[in-house]
């Protein structure tokens, strides 16, 4: 498949859009935990985040700051990382609440999950060797 002329050269076809309470607070959480570096943010007039995009990996998510007109909603995301247990470790240390131990699942994955500070359940896993 062949990148739209419209698709902007450092975002990804599809990308995750998270509405969040602190949406600030978890882009630098997301960049804590996944290195995840800002592609762009605009803000609103009263410095709220209107719109951003960081880069995990190759892949972009978008985020905004709930508003009442767009309310804040939890989502579920799936990242494959090099060491799941040290990124698990990393998201804990940083205030997220465990969801589930990283643990082999018979499926060749490595997973675990947590919640973040503004409520979103990320998945996380490494391929393993059987």
């Amino acid at each position: 498949m062949t990148r739209p002329a419209s698709q902007p050269a450092d975002h990804s076809t599809v990308s995750p859009y998270v509405m969040a309470t602190g949406a600030r607070d978890l882009m630098g959480f997301l960049a804590a935990v996944f290195g995840a570096t800002p592609v762009m943010a605009l803000d609103r007039e009263d410095g709220s985040l209107m719109h951003a995009s960081v880069k995990i990996g190759d892949s972009v998510v978008m985020l905004a700051e709930a508003t009442a007109d767009y309310p804040a909603f939890p989502v579920w995301l799936h990242v494959y990382v090099d060491d799941v247990d040290s990124t698990h470790a990393a998201a804990l240390a940083r205030g997220a609440v465990e969801v589930e131990a990283p643990s082999e699942k018979g499926d060749g994955d490595r997973r675990g999950g947590f919640k973040d500070p503004a409520g979103n359940t990320w998945w996380i896993a490494t391929p393993v060797r059987s």
